[in-house]
């Protein structure tokens, strides 16, 4: 059975900084692309950050640029998320998401992933 399971998500204050990890089990995704995701109340599931296999390409939100990085350690098959000068705006459910296919670009589009993690709450306080 395929799991992504998030961690790290908390409370924090304005200009704090969390570490969201994401680890994979039932299969490797070391040779697949994967992304973070953000849904706050009310809004849409958007894309905050994508990477490729190899983990030398990355795509990120604009509202996010600078201040997050999206990495891998595809031997430990798990992802990671360091978020930075964080803002009350980042405040969301967080999900990692694995596609299934082998190899490709950076996927930003959340319907070509096909599993995802059960998301884990970050909340920032002005």
């Amino acid at each position: 059975q395929v799991q992504l399971v998030e961690s790290g998500g908390g409370l924090v204050q304005a200009g704090g900084s969390l570490r969201l990890a994401c680890a994979a089990s039932g299969r490797t995704f070391s040779v697949s692309p994967m992304g973070w995701f953000r849904q706050a109340p009310g809004k849409e599931r958007e894309c905050v950050a994508g990477i490729n296999w190899l983990g030398v390409a990355t795509i990120y939100a604009d509202s996010v640029k600078g201040r997050f990085a999206i990495s891998r350690d595809n031997a430990k098959n798990t992802l990671y998320l360091q978020m930075n000068s964080l803002k009350p705006e980042d405040t969301a459910v967080y999900y990692c998401a694995a596609r299934a296919a082998v190899g490709g670009q950076v996927i930003t589009t959340p319907t070509l992933y096909d599993y995802w993690g059960q998301g884990t709450q970050v909340t920032v306080s002005s």
